[in-house]
């Protein structure tokens, strides 16, 4: 009969020690978001929320127009069809312009904030 004991330890390396605390800050009650987080939530800001925009218009008048498309091919409702058709055609092409003029107003809201901060990460990283 054998009653050797084996205990094996396997303790995380650097990249899992440090991926395991940031999923642990996340969740803490007072965690504050770090100088970078906070960056990078910004910075998502100014890219994602323009571009999320002007999808939405952009498949709205997409939707519209296939909608009246099928009014005056599938339900022979001429009209009607031709209208949507119109309004649809009429509401895509401002995702584009909608999506500049966005994206330049996030960025000047931000662009201060992110300067400053961006500045601060790199001073912090010559000390």
């Amino acid at each position: 009969m054998n009653n050797d004991f084996e205990f094996k330890y396997s303790a995380p390396t650097s990249e899992e020690r440090r991926e395991i605390e940031s999923i642990r800050n996340s969740y803490l009650e007072n965690s504050v978001p770090s100088k970078l987080q906070t960056l990078r939530s910004m910075n998502n800001k100014v890219k994602n929320i323009p571009t999320i925009l002007a999808l939405v218009i952009g498949i709205v008048g997409t939707l519209v127009f296939g909608l009246g498309l099928a009014m005056i091919l599938e339900w022979e409702l001429l009209i009607w069809g031709i209208i949507l058709c119109v309004i649809g055609i009429a509401i895509a092409p401002f995702a584009y312009p909608i999506f500049i003029a966005s994206k330049k107003h996030l960025k000047d809201k931000y662009a201060k904030d992110i300067i400053k901060l961006s500045e601060e990460l790199l001073n912090d990283e010559i000390k």
